[in-house]
């Protein structure tokens, strides 16, 4: 996995901030070439050296289940997603972008894992686990930024 420092942000913190955040916005590409950025609720999970972002087709409101992202990722798995903060404050802004692969897992003991991490950071997941499609962003680069020194 690459890493970029672009301000005052190490690698480990970069990865710090993409585990706790509770939504990022995931980019992906549609068939046509236009791009496709949606907010997402995602886990990050080791797997040996590299990193993993998992996130579920779950059962809030949709106009379809088949959604524009699976579709975007079947015919491109390039996808992008970014965490950040914004404050009044400028000297408080930070943002982490994370630049990946997408695929839909399809072996059970990776779906339960994903949804095991899930769960473990949405509680709200234990009443109404998801039963869509699940999928995984190999993690190929983390970029992060912040204002703050140190």
């Amino acid at each position: 996995m690459g890493w970029v420092r672009l301000g005052a942000m190490t690698r480990d913190e970069a990865i710090a901030r993409i585990r706790e955040a509770r939504v990022g916005r995931l980019a992906t590409v549609r068939p046509d070439g236009s791009p496709h950025a949606v907010p997402f609720v995602f886990a990050i999970a080791r797997d040996g050296d590299e990193l993993v972002a998992f996130w579920a087709v779950d059962d809030k409101p949709k106009r379809q289940r088949a959604i524009q992202r699976l579709e975007n990722i079947g015919s491109n798995p390039s996808v992008e997603f970014v965490v950040d903060s914004y404050e009044e404050n400028w000297a408080d802004l930070w943002w982490v972008r994370v630049t990946g692969r997408a695929r839909v897992v399809s072996s059970s003991e990776e779906r339960t894992r994903a949804l095991a991490a899930l769960t473990h950071k949405y509680p709200q997941y234990n009443t109404t686990p998801p039963t869509g499609a699940v999928i995984a962003i190999e993690v190929d680069r983390v970029t992060g930024w912040s204002a703050a020194e140190g």
